[in-house]
């Protein structure tokens, strides 16, 4: 997590310095230009983290065998196929997600009041183009799943399968799966989604599983709500429902 918080700030860091230099002003840049920079930012970000962990990781040698497997073979087989289990894991996750939500709404009695979610942030690049749309499938649909997977599942679950029991090291990770997105008020739905994804990628110890899942899960949001923005849906409103689910 230090990792992930470091990465971010060095890239804003960057960003702030080299844009000038640029003679690039972010309030003067089109929506299109917007969307392309926080590609280059989650890229660099992504490359960033991912560079710590794999250097960190590799001074413990030798790695276990389990540890950032990333294998296209075998897709279907009935134990171990990781895209097999991917779908699995994701109309889990759908259920489980929908019932939390259900059940939340039950006792609180009516919709609670949510933080503001990333995509919220997003939404003036939803539908604006298809270059903008083809930037935030990429960040949400590529590059956030490879670097989330491997760090809570890859690397923090593995780690503590080490020294603890696979589910209770799944319930942990996706504890701090949920508090990373620093979104308190969609703890229960995070919790619930980190732990499908856990369960699954304990099943195949296999990362093209949970990103598989975590990539369908956030892709499907934005290409979803690009589809009710073309079709002319007030979108802000809709999201707004769906994070009180």
């Amino acid at each position: 997590m230090f990792a992930c918080a470091i990465s971010f700030v060095l890239t804003g860091l960057v960003e702030a310095a080299v844009l000038p230099y640029l003679g690039l002003q972010i309030g003067e840049l089109s929506l299109d230009e917007k969307a392309e920079l926080l590609f280059v930012d989650q890229t660099i970000v992504t490359a960033i983290v991912l560079g710590v962990i794999y250097g960190f990781t590799n001074t413990f040698q030798p790695l276990p065998d389990d540890i950032f497997r990333y294998e296209l073979k075998d897709p279907f087989n009935l134990q171990k196929g990781w895209l097999l289990w991917a779908g699995f894991g994701l109309v889990g996750a759908l259920l489980s997600v929908a019932l939390t939500g259900a059940v939340m709404a039950l006792f609180s009695g009516e919709s609670p009041q949510r933080e503001t979610d990333a995509l919220v942030r997003l939404l003036p690049l939803i539908g604006s183009s298809s270059i903008s749309t083809g930037c935030l499938v990429g960040i949400t649909g590529v590059l956030a799943p490879l670097l989330e997977e491997t760090v809570f599942r890859g690397f923090l679950m593995v780690s503590m399968t080490k020294w603890l029991p696979t589910p209770i090291s799944v319930l942990l990770s996706a504890a701090v799966f949920a508090i990373a997105h620093l979104t308190p008020g969609e703890f229960p739905q995070l919790f619930v989604l980190g732990t499908a994804l856990g369960f699954s990628y304990a099943q195949t110890r296999n990362l093209l599983t949970p990103i598989t899942i975590h990539a369908l899960w956030n892709s499907g949001v934005i290409l979803i709500l690009t589809l009710l923005q073309l079709e002319g849906y007030d979108i802000r409103e809709l999201l707004q429902a769906y994070l009180r689910i």
